[in-house]
C-alpha cells in the first residue's frame, strides 16, 4: 500500500525541538527519554518509509507571540520575522533533501513520477515532501508568493490562528477573508498553488471555497458532526469539497476524534473505529470515497499518548487500510484514501 500523509510538522520539530528526523524513532524517544514539551516523539524518516509512506506535505508552521504555550519557543509578532521563521524551516527542507538520499523534495511530476517510481518492487524507496505552509503570515505580501513556489512551496493555509489573510477557526472576529486574502488567492491561483482550507474559520473557508479558481484541500480536518467545533469541518463545508473536486485529510489527533476528549485523556479511549467513523461519514455524504485520505498532523503539538490506541509511530499508519478494509470498504476504496486521493491532487496540479 502506497501511504500519502498530507501534514506532518517535520521542520518544526527538527529546528525548535532538535529531533534529528534521520533516526528512527526508537532513538529519539531514548534521547528525549519524555522530556519533550510537544510530548512522545512518533514521527520521523526510517518509521515513516517503514510504514509504507511514500510522499508527505511537511510543513512550514510558525508560532504567533500571541499564541506562545512552549517557553522558549521561537515565535513572531510581525511578518518579517514570520518570514524569517518559516523560511529556515523551507531550508531545513532542502538541506534534508540535499544530505540524505533517500528524501525528495517533491515541486513537478518529474518529482513525483521519480518517487512513485521508485517504490516499484526491487527498487530503493525514496520519500517525497511537499512543503505546505499552515498560517500565511511568512508571505509578507501577497505577490511574494510567487518566490516561495519558485523555492517549492505547494501549498498555502491562508489562518492558523488569525492572519493578515483570513480569520483562524478559533477566532472571534467575524472578518472572515481580509482584502489581502482575497489578492492572496488571486496570486495563488495564477501560480498554480493548493489552498489549504484547514484552520480557516467557516466564514473565511466558505468565501474561499467560492472564490478561489485553484485546487482546494483540507490537509488535516474532521467532521464537525461528530466532533463539535470550527476546527472541524461542517457538512456543508464538506459537501463543497467533494463538489470542487478535493480531498479532506482525517487528522488523528485524539481531541478531534472523541468528543469531548480533553489533552492527555487515556489514549486507551480513542481507537481506529473513531478514525473510520470520520472517514465513514465524508463518505456517505459525498457518496463516495474518492475525496477522504489521511493527514495525521502528527507531532503537531501532541505526542504518542494522544493518538489512538493501535497506533505508536508512523510505521503504523497502514493499521487504518487494514481496519477500513475489516469493515467492508472495497481495496480499490481503502487505497484511494491511504494514498490514492491525495496522488489524485498532486498529479492535477504538478
Amino acid at each position: 500500500m502506497f501511504i500519502i500523509d498530507a501534514h506532518l510538522d517535520l521542520a518544526y520539530n527538527a529546528l525548535n525541538h532538535g529531533r534529528n528526523l534521520t533516526l528512527p524513532v526508537s532513538q529519539i524517544r531514548a534521547t528525549e527519554n519524555g522530556r519533550c514539551p510537544e510530548g512522545i516523539a512518533t514521527v520521523s524518516i526510517p518509521d515513516l518509509m517503514a510504514g509504507g509512506v511514500g510522499v508527505v506535505f511537511g510543513t512550514l508552521f510558525v508560532t504567533p507571540a500571541s499564541r506562545r504555550d512552549i517557553p522558549g519557543e521561537p515565535v513572531y509578532h510581525n511578518a518579517a520575522e514570520a518570514h524569517a521563521l518559516a523560511m529556515a524551516q523551507l531550508d531545513y527542507y532542502h538541506r534534508l533533501a540535499d544530505e540524505d538520499e533517500r528524501v525528495r523534495l517533491v515541486g513537478s511530476q518529474a518529482d513525483l513520477d521519480a518517487v512513485l517510481q521508485s517504490h516499484e518492487e526491487g527498487k530503493r524507496p525514496l520519500l517525497g515532501i511537499v512543503p505546505l505552509v499552515e498560517g500565511a503570515d511568512p508571505i509578507r505580501e501577497p505577490e511574494e508568493a510567487e518566490m516561495w513556489y519558485e523555492r517549492g512551496l505547494r501549498l498555502i493555509g491562508p489562518a492558523w490562528d488569525d492572519t493578515r489573510y483570513a480569520d483562524g477557526a478559533w477566532s472571534g472576529n467575524n472578518r472572515g477573508l481580509t482584502q489581502a486574502g482575497h489578492r492572496l488567492l488571486e496570486v495563488m491561483a495564477d501560480l498554480g498553488f493548493i489552498l489549504d482550507i484547514t484552520h480557516m474559520s467557516e466564514k473565511a473557508s466558505l468565501t474561499a471555497l467560492e472564490r478561489y479558481e485553484g485546487t482546494a484541500v483540507a490537509s488535516h480536518s474532521n467532521a464537525r458532526r461528530l466532533v463539535p467545533g470550527q476546527r472541524q469541518l461542517s457538512d456543508d463545508q464538506i459537501r463543497l469539497m467533494g463538489e470542487r473536486g478535493g480531498v479532506i485529510g482525517v487528522a488523528l489527533y485524539n481531541k478531534f476524534l472523541r468528543a469531548g476528549h480533553a489533552y492527555r485523556d487515556p489514549k486507551e479511549r480513542v481507537t481506529l473505529a473513531h478514525v473510520a467513523a470520520h472517514i465513514d461519514h465524508m463518505c456517505q455524504l459525498l457518496g463516495s470515497a474518492d475525496h477522504v485520505g489521511i493527514g495525521s498532523d502528527f507531532d503537531g503539538g501532541f505526542g504518542a499518548r494522544d493518538i489512538p490506541l493501535e497506533l505508536d509511530t508512523a510505521r503504523d499508519l497502514g493499521k487504518i487500510g487494514a481496519h477500513l478494509e475489516e469493515r467492508g470498504y472495497e481495496p480499490a476504496d481503502v487505497q484511494k484514501v491511504m494514498g490514492d486521493n491525495w496522488l489524485r491532487i498532486l498529479r492535477k496540479v504538478l
